[in-house]
């Protein structure tokens, strides 16, 4: 559905983003990962045909960006991180304006604006004015608004930004809803846990340079090199403490009274292997378990030592 590649935009002797190749199939839901200024706005807005980049090329649905605009805007739902709405149309108004905007009949916009605001939940502020809305509702709306003509391919720059946990949790919901329908989304936001969520694959960038991309899982793996271990014993722990730093694929050893964190090199077989010699060696094991790496451990390490 989206093919970049050698992607660059500079401003001077800024580089905004910097060759990037990226490539997102058709009914993907794909999180773009990165801090403030990454380059994630700068892909998404010459993706939405905004934008004009320096060099490289950018595909929607088979059309380059620069040269098919028109057929590009067809196939997208743009939904901008800082959005313009109308305060003086009340909510249907607002959705009936964009509608005609891309040319939908009246008598089919009729139909498709009460399924539209079904959808984002915004039944019952149908009538209401867009201006008496919260920030929430109005993220909803603008939603709404991006799916108006049934695009193929839905860009969120940000869906979240500035919103309370429970609108978090509304927006979050709509998307799994629209990942159903089979849409193709690119979602960015530094929400990491709840992107975790929604997402097939993530992409990390920083400083306009790609760092990595693939599923969520595969990330997390790789990122695991040196896992933290969580083990409790019946008894003998500090026996148990001393057993295991001698081990060669343990780099330390942390006591207290939740038990006992071992940092540990190995891969998952390796794992159950130290298991293993613990029982062997007499060790009652009460619990043994691996701290699960979040999106933000992942974000830290594969950023670690990036610099502008």
């Amino acid at each position: 559905m989206i093919e970049i590649r050698e992607l660059t935009k500079t401003y001077g002797n800024f580089t905004a983003l910097n060759r990037l190749d990226l490539t997102i199939d058709k009914g993907t839901v794909f999180g773009f990962v990165g801090p403030n200024g990454a380059g994630k706005s700068t892909t998404m807005s010459i993706l939405a045909t905004l934008l004009l980049p320096t060099s490289g090329t950018a595909k929607v649905g088979g059309y380059e960006v620069t040269e098919y605009p028109k057929e590009v805007r067809r196939l997208i739902g743009y939904m901008p991180d800082f959005f313009g709405v109308y305060d003086n149309f009340k909510t249907t108004e607002y959705l009936d304006f964009y509608g005609a905007s891309y040319g939908i009949p009246r008598s089919e916009r009729l139909k498709l604006i009460p399924q539209l605001l079904e959808l984002v939940n915004l039944t019952d502020k149908a009538d209401f004015y867009v201006d008496s809305l919260s920030r929430g509702m109005k993220q909803r709306l603008c939603l709404a608004r991006s799916l108006v003509h049934d695009p193929e391919l839905l860009i969120l720059d940000e869906p979240a930004s500035g919103l309370d946990p429970r609108a978090r949790i509304e927006m979050r919901e709509i998307l799994k809803e629209l990942k159903t329908m089979g849409k193709t989304i690119i979602i960015s936001s530094h929400i990491l846990p709840e992107l975790a969520e929604m997402v097939d694959e993530i992409g990390v960038i920083e400083n306009g340079v790609l760092l990595a991309k693939g599923k969520v899982t595969d990330i997390q793996q790789r990122m695991r090199a040196n896992r933290v271990l969580h083990i409790r014993f019946v008894d003998r722990e500090e026996d148990a403490v001393a057993f295991l730093k001698e081990l060669p694929l343990v780099s330390l050893v942390l006591h207290d009274e939740l038990g006992v964190h071992v940092h540990f090199g190995g891969r998952d077989e390796e794992q159950w292997e130290l298991l293993k010699l613990l029982v062997s060696g007499g060790y009652k094991v009460l619990s043994f378990s691996e701290a699960q790496t979040d999106l933000e451990d992942v974000f830290l390490e594969i950023t670690k030592g990036v610099r502008a």
